[in-house]
């Protein structure tokens, strides 16, 4: 069955993994936010969490929680929350803390005016085309797959791989997705933007983690998201 739709709504959707050190922390910064909005809706879907991430997500009030029995990938999360998104807008946060909800308003603002379909959070737009807290490998990757989609599907973005992805909520459920990892990331742009939509981006405060801290994300997944961007350049 269809789920209704709800006017000047937004539908966070946030995928956990391990996260028992930020989770708690994070959800208080998403409940606080100011979105613009009348009303939001917070999807947590944790994916197989065994670091007891799962039984502090048990206990958070005024969310829809959703749980994988095992470990699929952020793709197959944020999947999982579509599922179950109303909001007109759907809006994807990491648990991780690397992204603050405090630009949720400015994200959502020119959604709101019916101005794009489409916004993200740049860490690299307005000069600051390095972010020194970042790995160098890290920044060289986003930057290369960056120019990489701009050649293939003719845009000019400044950052593919943001976290912070703001969708009209008719434009993503649209979509059929694939990827379960990392990999959603750049299959929703190289989606878009065969689309002929327009992608708006928003400077955005970034603050990397490290490995130690908990990062995820290495260089197997930059060679795999290369892969993406070709493949669905040229596959419907």
């Amino acid at each position: 069955m269809e789920i209704q739709k709800q006017n000047n709504y937004v539908s966070i959707i946030i995928p956990v993994y391990n996260e028992k050190n930020t989770i708690t922390e994070l959800i208080e910064k998403v409940k606080n936010a100011d979105t613009g909005l009348l009303n939001k809706e917070i999807i947590i879907v944790d994916d197989g969490s065994n670091d007891g991430t799962k039984d502090i997500v048990k206990k958070i009030n005024n969310a829809k929680v959703f749980f994988h029995d095992k470990n699929k990938g952020k793709g197959a999360a944020i999947k999982t929350g579509l599922q179950h998104a109303k909001g007109d807008y759907i809006l994807i946060q990491d648990a991780d803390m690397e992204y603050d909800p405090k630009h949720y308003k400015a994200l959502l603002a020119p959604l709101i005016s019916g101005k794009v379909q489409v916004v993200y959070g740049s860490r690299f737009s307005k000069g600051r085309f390095f972010n020194k807290n970042m790995y160098y490998t890290h920044w060289l990757g986003n930057i290369v797959l960056t120019a990489i989609t701009n050649m293939l599907y003719g845009t000019t973005i400044n950052d593919m791989e943001t976290g912070y992805k703001v969708i009209k909520s008719d434009v993503i459920k649209d979509m059929v997705l694939n990827s379960n990892n990392f990999d959603i990331e750049p299959e929703l742009t190289a989606k878009i933007l065969k689309k002929g939509i327009t992608i708006e981006e928003i400077p955005i405060d970034f603050k990397p983690r490290s490995f130690e801290e908990g990062k995820k994300i290495n260089w197997k997944h930059g060679i795999s998201a290369l892969w993406i961007l070709f493949k669905y350049k040229f596959k419907e």
